[in-house]
């Protein structure tokens, strides 16, 4: 019986200890960026040198790869931007227009040309404009199409040529594909990031750009 009770007993720790260690990953670790730690001046080349358009200030560096028809995207801008922005970060959007799949558009005619002027002029007050609206409803007055266009529509291809430079580049640090992938650098100087889908992320990226 004592031999039981000592086997019930180390049972029931090890129950304990894992049960632990699983609500720790669930409720924290699983929702933390990753330090990117391989391909960094590969990536921040890649990034200095798209077509991003931001605010301007001279706070810390956040970028967000993003596309119109993305819910989480939408989310993010809307709760955290204002807060990082608060704090001096320098919010720097890349948007793309997600390429074709079998033949048919995932995108409309009206986000290929807002998506190249972005690209092209970077202005910022254009991305506010688009952001305003229901993507839908955007139809992108006195902006130069990009279809027809060869130089407008290289620069979309050059959008869709990024997100497939940077995949597996950010991969072998452990960053998932997805939208939005947010890159920035922390204030201890490290490359951080995450394609940050859930609202659990948030807290992470505002503490290592001390806007918290």
């Amino acid at each position: 019986m004592r031999g039981l009770r000592v086997w019930a007993a180390l049972i029931g720790f090890v129950i304990v200890v894992f049960g632990g260690l699983y609500l720790w990953w669930d409720l924290d670790v699983r929702w933390r960026p990753h330090v990117i730690k391989a391909h960094q001046d590969e990536i921040a080349t890649a990034l200095q040198g798209a077509g991003w358009v931001s605010p301007g200030l001279s706070g810390p560096k956040l970028y967000m790869i993003a596309t119109r028809d993305c819910a989480a995207c939408d989310a993010y801008v809307a709760s955290e931007f204002p807060k990082l922005q608060k704090a001096g970060v320098d919010t720097r959007v890349i948007m793309i227009a997600p390429p074709d799949v079998n033949g048919a558009a995932k995108s409309t005619p009206a986000e290929r040309a807002t998506v190249a002027e972005l690209w092209v002029n970077r202005n910022w007050g254009l991305y506010q404009s688009w952001m305003s609206v229901p993507a839908n409803a955007w139809t992108a007055p006195h902006i130069p199409p990009a279809d027809g266009d060869a130089a407008r529509t290289a620069v979309i291809t050059a959008g869709r040529d990024l997100v497939d430079r940077l995949r597996p580049l950010l991969n072998a640090s452990g960053v998932k594909s997805g939208y939005p992938t947010l890159i920035w650098w922390a204030k201890n100087g490290s490359l951080n990031g995450c394609a940050c889908q859930a609202p659990q992320s948030d807290k992470y990226i505002r503490k290592d750009l001390g806007a918290e």
